[in-house]
């Protein structure tokens, strides 16, 4: 594993995190036991993921910006799947972000201070506006835009606004390389 600057990265219960080379974790993240990161992916400032009692995967080029929070729930009584939390490739979640035991598919959305809860979906290419929560177990349909609390669907997304997230992802996954460079350039010291 390549080092992470600035970050702590935690073994819990014979888990490790993994992380892609590629990835960009920034400094002053906390990433814990059973995760897994895709490669080009970029984890912000101050994001927590705790991956203790089930897993969190996050594919390829997504992003999860600063001050987000990540969770799962465990296996349980009548639940014997849990709730895993599984993150698509080229997914977009914004700052201050909680997102818990859900599934994201690929180039979905999450907007700043919004709330995904155990067994939600948001399906790809759709987008959870700001402030939303997405209460258990609901499902977004893609290429729609839900919000509100609880969220409710709202309207399709026109393909501008589809357009408008990809090219969220491909500036974080730019901004990503260039704040790999500064961290390194700055010479913050591991933390672990």
């Amino acid at each position: 594993m390549i080092p992470r600057p600035g970050t702590t990265i935690i073994p819990l219960h014979g888990k490790v995190p993994r992380i892609h080379d590629s990835a960009f974790v920034a400094p002053g993240c906390v990433i814990v036991g059973d995760v897994e990161i895709g490669a080009d992916s970029s984890i912000w400032y101050n994001c927590v993921l705790r991956a203790d009692v089930s897993r969190i995967v996050i594919g390829a080029r997504s992003n999860v910006q600063d001050g987000s929070v990540l969770h799962c729930d465990p296996e349980r009584l009548g639940d014997p799947g849990g709730s895993p939390l599984i993150i698509g490739d080229d997914v977009l979640i914004g700052h201050m972000a909680m997102v818990h035991g859900c599934r994201i598919e690929d180039r979905g959305f999450v907007g700043l201070g919004a709330i995904a809860m155990n067994k939600a979906v948001i399906g790809s290419d759709a987008m959870l506006a700001a402030g939303a929560m997405l209460t258990e177990g609901k499902v977004m349909a893609p290429r729609t835009l839900w919000g509100g609390r609880p969220a409710r669907f709202m309207r399709e997304l026109d393909e501008a606004a589809i357009l408008a997230m990809r090219a969220g992802v491909a500036h974080y996954a730019h901004n990503a390389k260039d704040h790999a460079a500064a961290v390194r350039a700055a010479g913050v010291a591991p933390r672990n």
